[in-house]
């Protein structure tokens, strides 16, 4: 009886969500068994070589997947050196998951090690070239790493940046704020691909003579500053769905501007915009995959590149890479998108009634 209450106040509550209902149904079924038969029943899981997949009617080629694993993963970083790229993974787990729980205790000291020591232990563990650890050029890097490392980066260096850009854009200094508002409208006005080129190819221009910079990291620049443009005005609307009362109130009270922002007006901006920030978050890890134009294997790149190969040179080749990356874009995506539900109900930033 509960089910088919549900069924009539959900799926057939009118006739117009009735036909709604029928249509998705239908698209369900005209859809998933074909999807479900390419990628399981008539798929190939095991073979050595090409021939494993030349069957007729076979469907989707996952040999072809798990032969180059170790490079949508790692790239071309060397087989010997793996294990510090696993590390480094593990390190990033073990620091993110008690981050993100809200009833672990030591959030502070667990904050300061992923936000200022993590960043410097995964360097010198990517890199290398340290007393113990083989120098690793980042044109070796490659697949999920770069995907992971040019999101990370974005991610910790817009938010932060943003908040600040989008308190200079509303400050009451008619330079900090022209200042901020040129630097939001300019990144924002630029496509990432031209943000990316110019990074890769202009930005050595600006520098002093005989300094040089890797080319992921001129990429790294130039994503954090584009996409903190963007995390700044979604701040920013955060922060004008908070009454001006509070703040007035808080100066009233010889409360600091710098201390009302940060206590009481901050907190409440940024509950407001979580949805709009995790949508910026999850926008940034798929627009890695654009890094590739300026000769950066990224995940996507990588399934790419590994197309090319003559042992694996099969006409579903393609579509199984292509499958693959997209299900692993899915399941951060998703996994970002199901945080922010959690903390929206957590925190009760949303209606009832």
């Amino acid at each position: 009886m509960i089910v088919f209450t549900w069924m009539r106040k959900h799926l057939f509550a009118s006739f117009w969500n009735s036909v709604l209902t029928f249509f998705a149904l239908y698209l369900i079924f005209i859809s998933v068994p074909p999807l479900l038969n390419w990628a399981i029943f008539s798929a190939v899981w095991q073979g050595d070589s090409r021939t494993a997949c030349l069957a007729p009617d076979s469907g989707a080629c996952w040999p072809f997947v798990t032969a180059n694993l170790s490079q949508f993963i790692y790239g071309r970083y060397p087989a010997s050196e793996i294990w510090r790229v696993n590390l480094t993974f593990i390190l990033g787990v073990v620091a993110l998951v008690p981050a993100l729980m809200p009833s672990v205790p030591a959030k502070r000291a667990n904050l300061i090690f992923l936000l200022v020591a993590y960043p410097l232990i995964a360097i010198v563990l990517l890199a290398g070239d340290r007393p113990g650890l083989v120098g690793v050029d980042t044109a070796m890097w490659g697949g999920l790493l770069v995907t992971l490392v040019v999101a990370v980066t974005g991610i910790v260096v817009s938010l932060p940046l943003g908040i600040l850009l989008a308190l200079g854009r509303r400050s009451e200094m008619p330079v900090i704020r022209m200042l901020s508002i040129g630097f939001i409208e300019f990144w924002r006005a630029v496509p990432l691909v031209t943000v990316l080129f110019m990074a890769s190819v202009m930005l050595p221009l600006f520098l002093p003579r005989g300094m040089s910079l890797d080319n992921l990291l001129r990429c790294l620049i130039g994503v954090a500053l584009f996409s903190s443009a963007y995390m700044a005005e979604v701040v920013r609307g955060g922060l004008q769905a908070i009454p001006r009362g509070q703040a007035e109130a808080a100066r009233a009270l010889g409360v600091s501007y710098w201390q009302s922002m940060g206590l009481i007006v901050l907190p409440q901006a940024l509950r407001h915009v979580i949805p709009g920030i995790v949508n910026t978050f999850i926008g940034l890890f798929k627009d890695t995959t654009l890094v590739l134009i300026v000769g950066i294997f990224d995940l996507l790149g990588q399934v790419r590149a590994q197309l090319s190969d003559p042992n694996w040179a099969v006409p579903q080749g393609a579509t199984t890479g292509y499958v693959f990356a997209a299900i692993i874009f899915w399941l951060f995506c998703f996994g970002m998108s199901r945080y922010s539900v959690f903390m929206e109900r957590r925190l009760n930033t949303g209606h009832r009634k």
